[in-house]
């Protein structure tokens, strides 16, 4: 199987992500200082989401949830931006990432068949344009949803930089990443 999960990163950056690589769970690093910047509404998200926070729980269970897998894909989108404050291009590059996101997890549900997977992307949920939670109902959609890699209190820079993927690439760009974590079938 080591073999195949090799393949993982060939095949995500195939799908389109620009970096791509495999991380092992156990190092992964958690700051509650991500969870602060949720609570003061950094994002405009905050209480207004099933994926977000604090409908996703507290960080210590967020931390146990994320601990039982084994493995990790992390990869990212870089968008090339006209400038710094190209605000279009971020919200079209945000776009890609996502379908980027569900075309690499969409791959590795039919080719691997994982059954235990936590994906992870960047930035809140959109799956609705108004999220249920706002009308104190279920998650239309659970199979769509998604939380974010910051929600769960992941330090983002430190898994990319444990991981060989580049922090910064390059001026007037943004880099959007995903992680989606998963246990090999038994």
């Amino acid at each position: 199987m080591a073999e195949n999960l090799n393949n993982l990163v060939k095949e995500a950056l195939e799908l389109k992500a620009d970096h791509a690589a495999l991380v092992d769970v156990s190092k992964i690093k958690f700051h509650e200082e991500f969870r602060k910047a949720c609570e003061k509404n950094v994002c405009g998200r905050y209480n207004s989401n099933w994926m977000g926070p604090p409908a996703i729980g507290p960080i210590d269970e967020l931390k146990k949830k994320v601990m039982k897998y084994k493995h990790g894909l992390i990869f990212q989108t870089v968008i090339q931006l006209k400038s710094p404050f190209d605000v279009k291009g971020m919200n079209e590059g945000f776009n890609k990432h996502t379908e980027n996101f569900w075309r690499i997890l969409s791959h590795i549900k039919e080719k691997y068949g994982f059954k235990d997977i936590l994906p992870l992307n960047a930035g809140c949920c959109n799956t609705c344009k108004r999220c249920a939670y706002l009308d104190g109902e279920p998650c239309r959609y659970p199979e769509k949803a998604f939380s974010s890699v910051e929600a769960y209190g992941i330090d983002v820079t430190a898994l990319e930089r444990s991981s060989g993927i580049p922090v910064y690439n390059g001026q007037n760009t943004v880099s959007y990443v995903a992680l989606i974590l998963f246990n090999e079938n038994e």
